[in-house]
């Protein structure tokens, strides 16, 4: 713990990992592990060459029993890739998790069989056999599976794929993770960790937000090159794998996963860009607030009031679990379980994975959040959307692994819910305005991260995914170009991009998850329209809602957006949404004219 660290409660807070298994050495981890070797062989020998033959019945007890197998690999790996989280530095925790996803690769080599024969069937035979009452459970599931016909490659080749991929992308992106949870930055002659650095950038003080800003790009000069190389690994990986797929764009399988289409993907995007200057107006009177003629990049989670306190974990914890409360006393105790049944780990570790994230769907356990808890306001909200995503994975839980997973677009759902439920019972305490605008630029800041920014970053993606296909592999300072292309497209004059160049080299979702960072923006936007429903319909909203989140990924997004009363074909669900952010500048404008601050 440095000087620059301030005790915030959490440090203590160390998630249960028992609940999956003992420790590393638990007998009943290689037991497991070696039971779903044992089933895939023999299951592959059942069935091998005569999954078309299969009836209705015959086929569920075939998924249900390669569920099983694929449960008892999740869970080994959930295990040993939340270990490794917290202590990425720590080689035997590394070794465990290479180990069990290389026989997590040769038990799917070995089952990879059946998905393809499953995709195989006819259209005509296959539609028949979905009909079947004997499939219920698992429509879904083969529904989506058969969209990936066009894009299969024959046995042997996905087996090939399979088995190499162990050494490509997932190992290039290990590598990446490893590199940002080991970097450091020199604050006041302490080097700090990067993730407890960025935090600075919340601190009233001008001077410590620049110096900071300043300390995080010289801590991302060093090994540039390196992280330079690796990405244009993964990229290159990524167009091999898109062309031998048959894929039209770079980010054509990521909108099949997620069961969106390029089409509506690329409305969302047009919807967002062509309000960009929403986000320009609140930089603008953020300028104003703070006493400047434009903000820096540095600038723009600056809080606008003198005082940045923080907030203690106990305090954050109250104002989750009370917030989810007031939706649900049902869900406001499946919420109050995450904190005393230890499934966060709660604090900045050295070597701890950046970020935030949830583990939701572990067979037989239930979800895992890790935190990186510093108790600014964006913490606060951060774990109480990480608890959205909890909620979710254990109401969806009941569905098995097949249909409780859900694709990135309607995974964000609870989550951001979670968000503004949060907020709401925040803003509720306050009622002097300059108090309300103060948690308004916070939540809009929140806001404009989750839509517009995720979309600049998209339009970065494209950039260099096209730009790499097309002339090879790109040196980092043409990154760093691109990335203030999109950048600059996206804040216009409003705010000051120098020494900007390098940041984007700290997202790790470009390395992990190409073509991820667009379902933020969709997850949110349609949230943010549920939630807005809610807030007029109240109760009656409530129990469509948490049968949405139920229902897991056993519908698509379509038809889960219908329970809540909404349409997701209508591109105008977007504007709505964007409409719900520019409504909430205005309030800010107003209450900015009412304490005598923007003008």
């Amino acid at each position: 713990m440095t000087t620059l660290e301030q005790l915030t409660g959490a440090e203590e807070i160390e998630w249960d990992l028992s609940d999956l298994y003992a420790s590393p050495d638990d007998p009943k981890l290689e037991a497991e592990i070696a039971g779903a070797e044992g089933a895939a062989a023999a299951f592959r020998e059942r069935h091998h060459s005569a999954v078309a033959g299969l009836g209705a019945s015959d086929l569920a007890a075939a998924i249900a029993e390669r569920e099983e197998i694929e449960s008892a690999v999740d869970r080994a790996l959930t295990f040993a890739h939340l270990r490794f989280a917290t202590n990425m530095a720590d080689p035997t925790r590394g070794a465990l998790v290479t180990k069990l996803t290389e026989r997590a690769a040769a038990i799917e080599t070995t089952l990879l069989f059946f998905t393809l024969e499953l995709a195989a069937v006819e259209d005509g035979p296959a539609e028949a056999l979905l009909a079947d009452p004997a499939l219920d459970h698992w429509r879904h599931w083969l529904t989506s599976l058969r969209k990936y016909r066009p894009h299969l490659l024959t046995e042997p080749e996905e087996r090939v794929m399979t088995e190499k991929s162990v050494s490509g992308s997932s190992s290039w992106s290990r590598l990446y993770s490893e590199l940002l949870s080991a970097m450091r930055a020199t604050v006041d002659g302490e080097e700090i960790a990067l993730e407890t650095v960025m935090a600075r950038l919340y601190s009233a003080d001008s001077d410590t937000r620049r110096t900071t800003a300043e300390a995080v790009t010289e801590a991302l000069g060093p090994g540039l090159r390196t992280r330079a190389f690796v990405f244009n690994t993964i990229l290159q990986d990524k167009s091999i794998d898109d062309r031998l797929r048959g894929y039209s764009t770079w980010i054509s399988s990521r909108n099949l996963a997620n069961e969106t289409t390029d089409e509506a993907v690329d409305a969302l995007i047009e919807a967002v860009v062509s309000r960009y200057d929403v986000l320009r107006r609140y930089y603008r009177l953020k300028a104003r607030l703070l006493g400047v003629d434009r903000i820096e990049f540095y600038d723009r989670f600056a809080p606008v009031s003198e005082g940045n306190e923080k907030t203690s974990w106990d305090e954050a914890r109250e104002l989750t679990v009370g917030a989810y409360t007031d939706f649900s006393p049902a869900v406001g105790e499946i919420i109050d379980g995450f904190f005393a049944k230890n499934w966060i780990d709660g604090p900045v570790r050295p070597d701890k994975s950046n970020g935030a994230f949830c583990a939701t769907t572990i067979p037989g356990a239930h979800p895992y959040i890790l935190m990186n808890y510093t108790g600014e306001r964006r913490s606060v909200l951060t774990l109480a959307h990480e608890l959205g995503h909890g909620l979710h994975g254990v109401l969806a839980q009941p569905l098995g692994l097949f249909n409780a997973a859900c694709p990135i677009t309607t995974s964000e759902t609870a989550s951001v819910f979670g968000e503004a439920l949060t907020f709401k019972r925040q803003l509720s305490t306050v009622e002097d305005p300059r108090g309300r605008l103060d948690l308004l630029t916070g939540r809009l800041e929140d806001a404009f991260a989750t839509t517009f920014r995720q979309i600049s970053m998209n339009r970065f993606e494209n950039l260099v995914h096209t730009e790499r296909r097309g002339t090879g592999e790109l040196a980092p300072e043409r990154i760093g170009e691109l990335w203030l292309e999109s950048q600059d497209t996206l804040f216009g004059d409003s705010v000051g991009t120098d020494g900007y160049a390098n940041w984007w080299s700290y997202i790790p979702h470009f390395m992990s998850t190409p073509g991820y960072v667009y379902a933020y923006t969709y997850g949110y936007l349609f949230a943010l329209t549920v939630f807005r429903r809610y807030e007029q319909e109240g109760e009656a909203l409530v129990e469509p809602y948490l049968e949405l989140l139920r229902l897991g990924g056993s519908r698509s997004p379509v038809e889960l957006a219908k329970i809540v009363g909404l349409d997701l074909t209508d591109p105008s669900i977007w504007s709505t949404g964007i409409d719900a952010l520019a409504d909430d500048v205005d309030e800010a404008e107003r209450l900015a004219a009412e304490v005598g601050l923007g003008a």
